[in-house]
């Protein structure tokens, strides 16, 4: 089993299907590219295994098992390789359809144990004229077979529950650190729910889910969190798409860890609309021990956040901020700066916003970069408007390609992407960084950088600590970020190695 990306955390989604499978009776392996370049080890695991699963919940990890599993498939051919997560389905695309034989979305751990069960004798044949099956289940069915011996089982009060095989991946201290000053914790990843109920149509949850969630029993995620603990995790981030789905569950899901750990910490993630509804949560959110919360802000222009159908404007936003900052609680936002539609002087905007909401030291640099990602199947094909802004499809990128209404921003967002890698590369001051990228964007709109000299407004003003003291992930990157030269280093590796000869003679 193998994961590529997991936004920087110890991959849930490799612990938890080996769990299943090895409760199934199946010998499970696991590499995380991430943290473990391609090597000996890593070859090993190749030349002995009989399938191979490939985890691709996001779409920079899909960019990078593409390109491993394209040496894969040539020094291996006749290894049944399935993928699964949010973005397997994307593997049916002709491009790619001699990588892999299965692709399982939604709610993948019983449809992947079936296909290791059957040996991987269901599904696509390489060099066949048919494509790889794409199975998808939103459904709430869960893996109920009963816990085996030596199957990760914890004893709670209500009986066994199998928890995910943490022990097949690396430990914590190899992954993402929640930072506060110059204090480091390791920090546990687990989810509450999978699948959302809205349908933003830049997301890629809705191709799969449609509006569909499904959610995780408390006491199986306290069985986990209890693991995490002993293997020293002091922060967890819930990777819920949007925790607030099921508020009522996460609420009790909240309050029973805290119960059970009472001095952990947390992050997770709200969208503003969810704030806004529950905005009577936050003083309780903030007493379990609620640090930061991440939000899909996306634009500060209301037009724009209508053609992605966000459901919040600008002031909605603002106003997402302030109940968060009275309660506590930081906002840390994400954004999508470049779409088919951005302008010169929106850019300039949401410069102005970062300052004048005291978010700076809240945001990444990456997050100034982000361009829009138009997958097969995304929502947003269906809008008339941004047809007319395609130009084709990038099979390497897994996209297809369109240009800005203003062609300037197509180089901009080029150069302000290379300072984002260039800063993460040389542990540049974030504040420093982001100084280069609004004075390069000044420059190109021709305006005076008058966002450096903005006082934050008073709903924010004193609400948190010194930005050197704010809370963050040591992990910068993003999930709808092109991979960095590191990642597609890793991915490539494979190709250097002749430690095994290919089979079947294939050079």
């Amino acid at each position: 089993m193998v994961s590529t990306y997991e936004l920087g955390h110890q991959p849930l989604h490799l612990a938890s299907p080996a769990a299943a499978l090895q409760a199934s009776g199946h010998q499970v392996a696991c590499w995380d590219m991430a943290v473990d370049p391609w090597d000996e080890p890593a070859e090993e695991l190749f030349a002995w295994a009989e399938l191979a699963a490939v985890s691709v919940p996001m779409h920079t990890a899909m960019r990078l098992a593409t390109q491993l599993l394209t040496d894969v498939r040539r020094r291996w051919p006749s290894l049944p390789i399935c993928l699964y997560g949010l973005y397997a389905p994307l593997g049916a695309d002709p491009y790619l359809s001699d990588l892999s034989d299965h692709l399982i979305a939604g709610e993948y751990e019983r449809e992947l144990v079936s296909w290791v069960d059957s040996g991987g004798t269901t599904g696509h044949h390489p060099g066949t004229a048919d494509a790889a099956p794409v199975v998808v289940d939103v459904g709430r069915r869960r893996l109920q077979s009963p816990p085996e011996p030596g199957s990760g089982v914890l004893q709670t009060p209500a009986g066994a529950v199998r928890v995910p095989a943490r022990h097949l991946l690396p430990p914590l201290d190899r992954y993402a650190k929640l930072q506060v000053g110059h204090q480091e914790r390791l920090v546990g990843y687990v989810e509450t729910s999978h699948g959302c109920r809205h349908r933003c149509r830049h997301c890629p949850v809705p191709i799969v889910y449609d509006g569909r969630t499904t959610v995780v029993a408390v006491r199986q995620l306290l069985a986990d969190v209890e693991q995490l603990v002993t293997m020293g995790a002091r922060h967890l981030t819930y990777g819920d798409p949007d925790l607030f789905n099921n508020p009522h569950h996460a609420l009790r899901a909240i309050q029973a860890v805290h119960s059970a750990f009472p001095t952990l910490t947390f992050d997770c993630t709200v969208k503003v609309s969810h704030v806004l509804r529950d905005r009577d949560a936050w003083p309780t959110m903030a007493a379990s021990g609620c640090l930061f919360v991440v939000s899909a802000l996306e634009s500060t222009d209301d037009p724009v956040l209508a053609y992605l159908d966000k459901g919040h404007t600008s002031s909605d936003a603002s106003e997402a901020i302030a109940i968060l900052a009275g309660a506590g609680v930081q906002m840390r936002p994400s954004w999508l700066p470049f779409t088919p539609w951005t302008t010169l002087g929106q850019l300039t905007d949401l410069f102005e916003f970062l300052a004048r909401h005291d978010l700076t030291a809240n945001t990444d640099p990456v997050q100034a970069t982000i361009r829009l990602l138009l997958p097969e199947g995304s929502l947003l094909l269906e809008r008339q408007d941004i047809l007319s802004r395609i130009t084709g499809y990038d099979a390497e990128a897994l996209s297809w390609k369109w240009t800005s209404v203003d062609p300037l921003l197509d180089d901009l967002q080029a150069e302000l992407s290379q300072i984002a890698e260039d800063a993460t590369t040389t542990a540049e001051p974030q504040d420093v960084t982001w100084k280069r990228l609004g004075r390069v964007v000044a420059r190109a709109a021709g305006v005076d950088p008058e966002w450096e000299r903005t006082l934050p407004d008073a709903a924010v003003r004193g609400r948190w600590p010194e930005p050197a003291l704010r809370p963050r992930l040591s992990e910068p990157w993003f999930c709808c970020a092109e991979p960095t030269t590191t990642q597609r280093s890793f991915a490539s590796a494979c190709s250097a190695s002749s430690r095994f000869p290919a089979e079947d003679g294939i050079p």
